[in-house]
């Protein structure tokens, strides 16, 4: 085994997942984040608290997942099975 290389691969499932959102710009996580700031501020003006509290917690799921897009950008999730297949 290489340098770098795990013996433990994912899943088809997630490879697929992780094909398609790399295909996404990074920076739309960022402005669906802000978008759902603006959109809670925007409810607790309206006094509703709620509502207000269910769309801000959207912000920091939309971080995280932007995160992930970017990680698998640049790093890759499964080297050993893309050089495994070339």
């Amino acid at each position: 085994m290489q340098h770098g290389q795990s013996d433990h691969t994912e899943g088809t499932v997630a490879r697929m997942i992780e094909e398609q959102t790399a295909k996404m710009p990074s920076d739309l996580f960022l402005w669906a984040a802000l978008g759902s700031i603006c959109g809670s501020l925007c409810l607790q003006l309206c006094n509703k608290q709620h509502e207000s509290l269910f769309v801000g917690q959207w912000a920091p799921t939309f971080l995280i997942l932007g995160l992930y897009n970017k990680l698998v950008k640049v790093a890759g999730s499964d080297h050993a099975s893309q050089q495994g297949g070339r």
